[in-house]
């Protein structure tokens, strides 16, 4: 089964489960998927956060980035693809960083802080920050950066 993200020419988006992408094409040039909010049959994929599978032998704490169910469409025309295959190498590229990262979670600002000032070992940490936190730590000269894709802490992942 592959559930696809889907968004009609209003920006309304919804989850479509297809046997294989053959059928979401099928389907599509037939006419027989449309939008549940409006009706509309002019229906395209949505950018999605790519799902990297995981080795079974290695252990792997690194959350997958990935989209909330919640985001809201910021255009009602579908993503070129270009623009989809720019955010795709983002993320590849932010799961490639945080291999090498520990997640902090609520411990990230007083982690950084502590490595800042030399308290504690220097090492790539990534965890949770609420924006005054961290334009405190910008403040105060600590080297931080928003990831661009959200990441789901590691006992939250299936």
């Amino acid at each position: 089964m592959i559930v696809y993200d889907l968004h009609c020419e209003h920006g309304h988006r919804f989850e479509g489960w297809f046997g294989s992408s053959t059928d979401f094409e099928d389907q599509q040039s037939g006419g027989l998927i449309s939008c549940p909010e409006c009706g509309s049959e002019q229906i395209g994929k949505a950018l999605m956060a790519p799902a990297v599978p995981v080795k079974t032998n290695t252990k792997n704490d690194v959350p997958v980035p990935s989209v909330p169910a919640s985001a809201k469409p910021v255009s009602n025309q579908p993503i070129p693809a270009e623009v989809e295959k720019a955010m795709q190498a983002l993320a590849r590229a932010q799961e490639k960083a945080l291999q090498k990262s520990t997640w902090v979670g609520e411990k990230f600002v007083e982690q950084s802080r502590e490595m800042h000032y030399g308290e504690r070992d220097e090492a790539p940490i990534h965890g949770q920050a609420t924006l005054e936190e961290a334009k405190s730590l910008v403040d105060e000269g600590v080297q931080v950066a928003p990831l661009p894709f959200p990441v789901a802490p590691p006992d939250k992942l299936n």
